[in-house]
């Protein structure tokens, strides 16, 4: 469970995700996920990871007695999270205090009321007694040999309405034997400037080492979390892809990457912040939430291009439009093609693909007209890289890719009286020379077309049986109303190692989707290495 090889202990990165994360609406973690989660976040290089509160529900006992066998941390220090005693009782003989001491944790952060108000209406005790709980479980706890970091709970608030009271509750902790008093705005309402006035306040008046617990309600966060970095605070509190309570805590993502890349600040071990991107996905899988393709830093459109402007000027020099290298983090470059496109977009991404269009201006002009023209009925090529790189590709070979020739499909919807229901479809094609007529049965017409084209094609191509559909979405286009619309289909598939997006437009919804099946099978097989028919 001890961690081998830490950094020093100048500077902390405290990750709350397994507690304060949890709270997040829709995540629901099970033992087995946060000691997942945990090894992340130890592969990561976190400095701490709190763990929950052990004592206070049996999944979080559970973690830590699972913890401290199954884990061999190499990085982090796992934490228990806990609250300072009773009102009117004693540290010693605490049973929430016992329960921190027996989850084995070396480390342990207790919340603390710092609000003048929350101590008379929540606890219902004086202010001065508050100042004795901290006290006393602070220093019980070092007489125990436990590390402790306090959390002054709605610190923010309190100091605005007594700052006198605040700066007693930091003195108080501090003196007891804290290492680190951290400072949290419990309702997120800060914004940066504030909070670097207070931290630079509290800091000299209190000479207490201080850190920062920042909720995200203002959308400052991050920002609010630099800003106590800048006013001196040396302990940053966290979560990953700032999942939290409400609309979240501050992102440990971004935060660490300012810290390393534009403070130029030494916090995570030699080489962890490459893994970022990965690891940032990986805990989105466990907590199964979809990652933010938007996310800062980690997000697949982080380096994002799609401005034919922004292209010409990426061909020069990356740097221009790039406020980082992305493999910094783990990350990638990528061109999108749309109808805002230009010559540039469409050489870089061809070159990101691997297809060599050797300077030849007039097919990349045709290209670029072809992306346009397409476009303008609905087609959308940025979230569709496989549909693009096969439509690039015939412009390039002078005739699409074809491994089969369509001879004909139909789907059949049927609606019995008894309130079943029955989909089927039939495939009649041809592929290197033989006419297959293949016929499936499926959950919907979309489902039993995709079927009856697998059973047709598996017979000439059996690379094609690890390749499925993953993800199928539609859309009805603006400038045609009810059931007379256009359709756009975009289906995602995966062969088990990568994933390809493919695109079909027509004005009913079983043509898109074919469309974008062709597609999708016949990317398929050219991932698969297989030769096209001739």
């Amino acid at each position: 469970m001890t961690a081998t090889s830490q950094l020093d202990d100048a500077f902390h990165v405290f990750d709350t995700t397994l507690r304060d994360g949890a709270q997040r609406e829709g995540i629901n973690l099970t033992v087995a996920d946060k000691l997942a989660i945990a090894r992340h976040l130890d592969d990561f290089g976190v400095g701490f990871i709190e763990g929950g509160w052990p004592g206070a529900n049996p999944r979080d006992t559970e973690f830590f007695a699972r913890a401290r066998q199954e884990i061999e941390f190499r990085h982090a220090q796992l934490v228990a999270f806990g609250s300072t005693r009773r009102v009117g009782g004693k540290a010693a003989e605490d049973p929430q205090v016992k329960a921190l001491l027996d989850s084995g944790a070396e480390v342990i952060t207790l919340v603390a009321k710092s609000h003048d108000r929350h101590v008379e209406l929540a606890l219902r005790t004086t202010l001065e007694e508050n100042l004795e709980m901290v006290r006393d479980t602070v220093s019980h706890l070092r007489a125990e040999g436990r590390r402790v970091f306090v959390d002054c709970e709605h610190f923010f608030d309190g100091y605005r309405a007594n700052p006198a009271y605040a700066k007693a509750v930091v003195r108080t902790a501090a003196e007891a034997g804290a290492d680190v008093v951290v400072l949290c705005d419990t309702n997120g309402g800060m914004l940066p400037a504030q909070i670097h006035a207070i931290v630079s306040t509290v800091l000299a008046d209190t000479g207490a080492r201080l850190g920062i617990h920042a909720q995200d309600d203002t959308g400052c966060a991050v920002a609010n979390t630099l800003a106590a970095v800048d006013a001196g605070a040396t302990h940053v509190q966290c979560t990953a892809n700032g999942y939290g309570e409400r609309v979240g805590n501050a992102n440990l993502f971004p935060v660490v990457a300012a810290l390393e890349l534009k403070y130029g600040m030494r916090v995570l071990p030699e080489g962890r912040l490459r893994e970022m991107t990965r690891i940032s996905h990986a805990i989105a899988e466990v907590v199964n939430l979809t990652p933010s393709t938007h996310q800062p830093y980690v997000g697949v459109s982080a380096f994002a291009h799609k401005a034919g402007l922004h292209a010409s000027a990426i061909k020069v020099d990356p740097d221009l439009y790039q406020h980082i290298d992305p493999e910094q983090v783990g990350n990638t470059m990528r061109m999108l093609v749309s109808d805002m496109a230009g010559r540039a977009s469409v050489e870089l991404k061809g070159k990101e693909l691997g297809i060599d269009l050797g300077g030849d201006r007039e097919l990349v002009g045709r290209v670029v007209e072809r992306v346009k023209e397409r476009e303008l009925k609905g087609y959308t090529y940025e979230a569709a890289d496989a549909s693009f790189e096969l439509l690039l590709r015939a412009e390039v070979e002078g005739r699409p890719l074809k491994y089969f020739e369509v001879e004909s499909w139909r789907a059949i919807a049927e609606d019995r009286p008894d309130g079943t229901h029955a989909n089927e479809a039939t495939v009649k094609l041809w592929a290197k020379g033989e006419r297959i007529v293949a016929t499936a049965e499926g959950n919907g017409p979309v489902n039993a077309l995709d079927r009856a084209l697998r059973v047709a094609l598996e017979k000439i191509y059996p690379q094609l049986a690890s390749i499925d559909l993953v993800d199928y979405k539609v859309r009805i286009l603006e400038g045609k109303h009810g059931t007379s619309s256009t359709t756009r289909v975009l289906i995602s598939t995966s062969d088990g190692q990568s994933e390809w997006s493919t695109v079909g437009v027509a004005d009913n919804v079983i043509a898109a989707s074919w469309q974008a099946l062709e597609d999708a099978y016949t990317y398929g097989l050219l991932r698969a290495g297989v030769e096209p028919a001739q």
